[in-house]
């Protein structure tokens, strides 16, 4: 049997693993069998529990998989899914609809905040997609990616300064990540506007590829470079602003993950490495989940991701030195 397969198998069958795990896991631990007995603990399974865990799957594939094309796209190991100001977005319209809104009287609830963030994030790729057709380098894209975040940033600041200590709370949880705000009902969204940015994807697969051999090599090879960058900043604001909108900003997972897959498979083929990606993101996710869950009180995702990640980029830069 090929090696990929075997690796592909065993990612599978841990991923199914961690699933049941984080299912079971929380603040009291409940066995598979005592499920039977207890209509209650079962129903709470069903209704919290079991969306938080696929919410952890479809998280970590996404912000892996948006991390490996802003990696190929920019020909940067250090580049991640939030670079493009996604985040930075998403975190304004927050801002504005927690600490904004309770100035103004006007109730804040938590399909509130998921709006904001939305419209935030959706505002800076729309300005980002406008720029990247006036700007020839990917180089200059990213800096505008940068600059744009750094204006979010700085407006946030500003926000913040004016806010009422509640509002200002409500925000820095958002800010923390966490997979509990995730139902059923918000599957029914998150779950289209993943599965959009997943099939952008899947035509992206070939000309990734070419751009792995620079974006001259890849205009010789017919890729129209242009289209194809629009293409993946498209498919990373639907996959990393649909998860940074429903479960906050989650660290490292898209900056570390691309470089595990690639180590894994030891080519940097994206029929490969993205499919990979997706799937050592879906298992890394669910163990943080896990491991978040074991607590008295449970850690925010986006912690035990940094836990995880920082290490990994700090031994890539110092990799990348030696």
């Amino acid at each position: 049997m090929c090696r990929n397969t075997v690796i592909f198998a065993l990612l599978s069958i841990a991923c199914l693993i961690l699933l049941l795990l984080d299912i079971c896991s929380g603040s009291v631990f409940v066995f598979p069998w005592q499920l039977h007995d207890n209509e209650i603990v079962a129903r709470l399974l069903w209704n919290l529990r079991v969306p938080k865990a696929l919410t952890a799957i479809l998280a970590g594939a996404a912000l892996s998989v948006s991390g490996l094309m802003m990696q190929t796209l920019f020909r940067n190991p250090l580049a991640g899914p939030y670079i493009l100001g996604v985040s930075s977005g998403a975190g304004l319209g927050v801002a504005i609809a927690t600490m904004c809104g309770t100035m103004l009287a006007v109730q804040v609830v938590s399909f509130s905040i998921v709006a904001a963030a939305i419209i935030g994030s959706t505002l800076v790729l729309l300005l980002v997609l406008a720029i990247a057709k006036k700007v020839s380098s990917n180089v200059s894209l990213l800096i505008v990616g940068m600059m744009l975040g750094s204006i979010a940033g700085a407006l946030v600041n500003l926000i913040q300064n004016f806010s009422n200590p509640d509002a200002l709370k409500l925000f820095v949880v958002w800010t923390l990540g966490s997979l509990d705000n995730v139902g059923w009902t918000e599957l029914r969204i998150l779950f289209p506007v993943l599965a959009i940015g997943g099939v952008l994807c899947l035509f992206l697969l070939k000309p990734l590829n070419g751009l792995l051999l620079g974006e001259n090599y890849a205009q010789g090879l017919g890729v129209n470079v242009n289209r194809t960058r629009l293409m993946i900043v498209l498919a990373t604001g639907l996959l990393a602003g649909g998860v940074t909108a429903w479960c906050g900003p989650i660290a490292f997972i898209g900056v570390a993950v691309p470089h595990i897959a690639r180590g894994i498979l030891r080519t940097s083929n994206h029929r490969l490495t993205m499919p990979m990606a997706a799937l050592i993101g879906a298992n890394i996710l669910l163990c943080c989940d896990v491991l978040a869950s074991l607590f008295t009180y449970p850690l925010p995702i986006s912690t035990m991701s940094a836990l995880f990640g920082a290490p990994i980029i700090i031994w890539i830069i110092v990799r990348g030195k030696s």
